[in-house]
């Protein structure tokens, strides 16, 4: 089975915060996984590792909407944080918002791979998983 070191969830959403960890430990996708409700606080916890690449994620799954910091925010603060780094993080928005226009400005960020409605399920983190690897 493919497998990463680290995932990263960065969502305000309880519910699809369970149910993307339940789905990630029970086939075993990553070997850690990590969550935080706001980008402010993975930002600040990102920041400080930023000089140790083995500590920083993997996969970054991103919500647009959240409180205190929402996913466009997150972005901007991390990103020139993330060209210091040499590892490879890939970044995927997961969201419920259809709206075009956040569409759109998903593709602005060359680092994002891909905008995911939710919900996210075992196909779609097994791709993701495997589109890490090659």
């Amino acid at each position: 089975m493919t497998q990463v070191n680290s995932i990263l969830i960065i969502d305000d959403d309880p519910l699809f915060l369970l149910l993307v960890k339940k789905t990630i430990m029970k086939y075993e996708f990553a070997k850690t996984i990590s969550a935080f409700s706001n980008g402010l606080e993975a930002f600040d916890e990102l920041k400080q590792k930023i000089n140790e690449p083995a500590a920083l994620p993997d996969i970054i799954l991103l919500d647009i909407n959240m409180p205190i910091m929402d996913g466009w925010e997150f972005l901007d603060q991390f990103l020139p944080f993330l060209e210091k780094t040499a590892k490879k993080i890939s970044i995927y928005i997961a969201t419920s918002s259809i709206a075009e226009d956040d569409k759109k400005k998903a593709k602005t960020y060359p680092t994002i791979i891909d905008y995911l409605l939710k919900p996210i399920d075992q196909p779609i983190l097994a791709k993701i998983i495997e589109a890490h690897n090659q």
